[in-house]
C-alpha cells in the first residue's frame, strides 16, 4: 500500500498538478508492516544514484530504491525526530554531491547544512472567529494597512539575541493593533543560510529559518495575531532560488530545479538560480509550497517578491534568450502565475495574492479570463519612486513638479495598487525616510507629516516599513534592533502619535478605503497649482454623506484665504491637521468650523475658505450639510 500510495503521488507530481507535494516528499513518519520508522523521498530523476545518510546510519551511505518517476525512496526503522541527515547524489562519474532535502521542515543553523528529521506537530488553533469573517469580507472594500516587518530586527535584547515568535506575539501584536495597523507583512522567514540577504535567497522552502523560531511558534504567532484582530502575509520567493551547493542548486547533477538554458537559469544581479516555471515539477513543487504556508499557518495572504523577474527573459543584468520571434515574454512564467493564483483562488478565495511588480505591464490584477494574472493586489513602484522623488528635492521646487504627484491619477484604477513604502527605499544608502528629506529637524518631520497624510488619502491600500512609523533617522540594519531610543528625542514621539492617528482615521472612515480601486472614489478638485504647490481632491465612500475633502500643501509657505470646492451645502469642520502641536506641529488651536458659501469652484457648486498651513495635510470632514442622503 506504501508503494501504491507514493506511485500516485509521483505521478500527479510529474503532471504538475500535486499541490500538497510536502505530505509525501521529504523525511515522513511510517509504519511498515507493523515497523515505525520514518521514510525518505526525493525527486532526482537524473542521478545515477541517490544515497541516504544520516545520525541513524552512522553517516554511512545506503542505498535508496528508485521508484517510477524519478522519486528516490527508503524506508529506516532507526530513523527518529531530530535526526539529522544528507542525501548523497551520484553523478555516476565518480562524484557524490551532497544535498539538503529539498521538502525538509527543518534544518541545522548555518552554516551547518543538514536537514533534520521532524514531523509536524498537531496545532489546536483558536482562530475560528477570523477565518469566518475574512470568508465573509469583501477585501477590496475593506481598510488594508500594513506594517512589514523582518522578524529578528524588529526588535532585540540587550545581548543581540532577535525575539523570538513569542515574544514578537507579546509586543509585536499589541503594538502592531495600537498603531492603527490592519496587517504584519512578514519578509521571508524560510531557510536561508546568509542573514544579509534579508531572506529571499532561500534554500529550505518548507521551513522556517532555524535562527527565527519553529513551526509552533510561528503558528502561535498567527492564532494570536487573528485572535487580536491582525492578518498576517508573507514574503513568498517564487521566482529564484539560493544557489548554494548543498541546497536546490543543480540538484541531481543537471538542471533540476532550475531551467536548462544557462541565460534563463542564471540569475546574475541577485547571485541566484531561476527556477524553471515550466517543468511540471517545479510547479508542483512550488504551488505546494504556496498551499502549504496559507494551509498549514493560516496565512491571510503571500506577497509574490519580483514578479517582473518571472513575466521577462530579459529582466536581469546578464545575456538573455529571446523567444523563438524574438520577444522577450517568459511566456512560461505568465503560465505558471496563472495556474499559481487560479490553483490556490479555488481552494482559498479569501486569501490575498500580492504582487511585487516594478514594470508598467497592464493586467497584473485582471481576472485571468479577462487575460491578466489574476493578483488581488500590485505594489504600485511607480507611484513611489516618484513621490520620493518629489519629496526629496528642496521645497522651492515642488510646485514646479506637482505632477509627479498627480501623474498617478491618469491610472490610478487601471490596477488594484498597494502603495509601499517598503525597506527597499530604507537601505544600500537610499536614508531613512527622515534622512531623506533635507532641511531642519522641524521641516523634516513635517514633511514626513504631510508624505503620510497625503499617502493615506490617496486611492489604494498602504504598507509602510517598521521604523517609518517613529521617525527612524538611521538606515534599516538586518544585523540590529530599530532605533526605539529616538522616540526620547525631539519630534519622534509626537510623529509615532500622528502616525497613530492617520492610521485609524484610514481604518474608521470609509472614503479612505472603501472604493480605493474604483473612480467613483476619487475626484479631482484642484491638481494643476504649479504656482503654490498646493492639491485638494475628494475622497468618497458609497454613501454621499462619506467623503472628505483633502488638501495638501508641499511647501512651507502658508496658504492664507484659499477657497476649495465642495459638493454639499453646510458646515465643514477639519479631522486631521497635520500642523497641530500634539503631532510635533506649530498649531495650538486648529481651525474653528468652515460655513459654505454660494460661490461655485472647482467644478463643485459651493466652496469654503480655509487657510492651510505650511507643509500639511487637512483632513476636511462635512460637519453638518444638507442635500446628501
Amino acid at each position: 500500500m506504501v508503494r501504491e500510495h507514493l506511485q500516485e503521488n509521483i505521478y500527479y507530481f510529474n503532471e504538475g498538478n500535486h499541490y500538497s507535494a510536502y505530505q509525501f516528499l521529504g523525511s515522513k513518519y511510517s509504519c511498515e508492516q507493523g515497523v515505525e520508522g520514518f521514510r525518505f523521498s526525493v525527486w532526482a530523476p537524473n542521478a545515477y544514484a541517490v544515497y541516504l545518510q544520516g545520525d541513524f546510519n552512522c553517516w554511512t551511505n545506503q542505498v535508496m530504491e528508485r521508484l517510477e518517476g524519478g522519486v528516490w525512496s527508503l524506508f529506516v526503522n532507526e530513523a527518529c525526530e531530530g535526526h539529522c541527515y544528507k542525501y548523497g547524489i551520484d553523478h555516476g562519474n565518480g562524484h557524490i554531491e551532497y544535498k539538503m532535502d529539498p521538502f525538509g521542515f527543518r534544518f541545522e543553523i548555518a552554516p551547518k547544512d543538514a536537514t533534520i528529521v521532524h514531523e509536524m506537530d498537531e496545532y489546536e488553533w483558536r482562530d475560528q472567529t477570523w477565518l469566518r469573517s475574512r470568508a465573509k469580507k469583501n477585501l477590496y472594500e475593506m481598510p488594508i494597512q500594513i506594517y512589514e516587518v523582518h522578524a529578528t530586527s524588529w526588535k532585540q535584547h540587550m545581548d543581540g539575541v532577535p525575539y523570538s515568535f513569542d515574544e514578537l506575539a507579546n509586543e509585536l501584536i499589541p503594538y502592531v493593533k495600537e498603531m492603527g495597523y490592519t496587517h504584519i507583512e512578514f519578509m521571508p522567514i524560510m531557510d536561508h543560510p546568509l542573514d544579509a540577504s534579508w531572506g529571499y535567497q532561500i534554500t529550505g522552502y518548507y521551513a522556517i529559518c532555524s535562527r527565527y523560531g519553529d513551526f509552533n511558534g510561528f503558528k502561535r504567532f498567527v492564532d494570536r495575531a487573528h485572535q487580536a484582530g491582525i492578518g498576517v502575509l508573507m514574503d513568498w520567493v517564487p521566482g529564484h532560488f539560493c544557489r548554494n551547493s548543498y541546497a536546490l542548486s543543480y540538484f541531481d547533477g543537471t538542471p533540476t530545479f532550475e531551467y536548462q538554458d544557462p541565460n534563463r537559469a542564471n540569475n546574475v544581479g541577485w547571485g541566484t538560480l531561476n527556477f524553471d516555471l515550466g517543468k511540471n515539477q517545479v510547479q508542483s513543487f512550488l504551488i505546494s509550497n504556496a498551499m502549504f504556508w496559507l494551509k498549514e499557518f493560516h496565512l491571510d495572504g503571500l506577497r509574490v517578491d519580483a514578479v517582473s523577474n518571472m513575466l521577462y527573459l530579459d529582466f536581469d543584468q546578464g545575456p538573455w534568450t529571446p523567444n523563438e520571434d524574438g520577444t522577450n515574454e517568459n511566456r512560461q512564467g505568465v503560465a505558471f502565475l496563472r495556474k499559481l493564483n487560479t490553483t490556490i483562488k479555488r481552494q482559498l478565495p479569501d486569501v490575498l495574492m500580492i504582487a511585487e511588480e516594478s514594470t508598467s505591464r497592464e493586467g497584473i490584477t485582471h481576472s485571468i479570463e479577462e487575460g491578466g494574472l489574476g493578483f488581488d493586489y500590485k505594489w504600485n513602484m511607480g507611484w513611489m519612486n516618484d513621490t520620493l522623488k518629489f519629496f526629496e528635492m528642496d521645497p522651492l521646487y515642488r510646485p514646479a513638479s506637482l505632477r509627479l504627484i498627480t501623474f498617478v491619477f491618469v491610472y490610478q484604477f487601471k490596477e488594484r495598487y498597494i502603495l509601499p513604502y517598503s525597506h527597499d527605499e530604507v537601505v544600500h544608502g537610499k536614508n531613512s525616510m527622515l534622512g531623506k528629506i533635507g532641511g531642519d529637524r522641524y521641516n523634516q518631520f513635517a514633511t514626513l507629516r504631510t508624505i503620510h497624510g497625503y499617502m493615506m488619502a490617496q486611492p489604494g491600500k498602504k504598507l509602510h516599513f517598521m521604523g517609518n512609523e517613529i521617525g527612524q533617522f538611521l538606515e534599516w540594519r538586518f544585523y540590529s534592533g530599530l532605533e526605539w531610543c529616538d522616540l526620547n528625542n525631539e519630534f519622534n514621539k509626537e510623529y509615532q502619535h500622528y502616525m497613530k492617528t492617520v492610521n485609524h482615521i484610514g481604518q474608521t472612515y470609509k472614503a479612505l478605503h472603501q472604493l480605493d480601486h474604483s473612480p467613483e472614489g476619487f475626484e479631482g478638485l484642484d491638481a494643476d497649482n504649479l504656482e503654490e504647490g498646493v492639491l485638494t481632491f475628494l475622497r468618497k465612500g458609497k454613501a454621499p454623506r462619506d467623503f472628505l475633502i483633502i488638501a495638501c500643501n508641499f511647501v512651507p509657505v502658508e496658504r492664507q484665504q484659499t477657497r476649495i470646492g465642495v459638493p454639499f451645502k453646510g458646515q465643514y469642520e477639519v479631522l486631521l491637521n497635520s500642523e497641530m502641536a500634539e503631532f510635533g506641529g506649530s498649531w495650538q488651536e486648529n481651525l474653528p468650523v468652515m460655513k459654505t458659501e454660494d460661490i461655485p469652484f472647482n467644478g463643485q457648486p459651493y466652496s469654503i475658505e480655509c487657510v492651510i498651513p505650511a507643509l500639511s495635510v487637512l483632513y476636511i470632514k462635512p460637519k453638518r450639510i444638507y442635500g446628501a442622503k
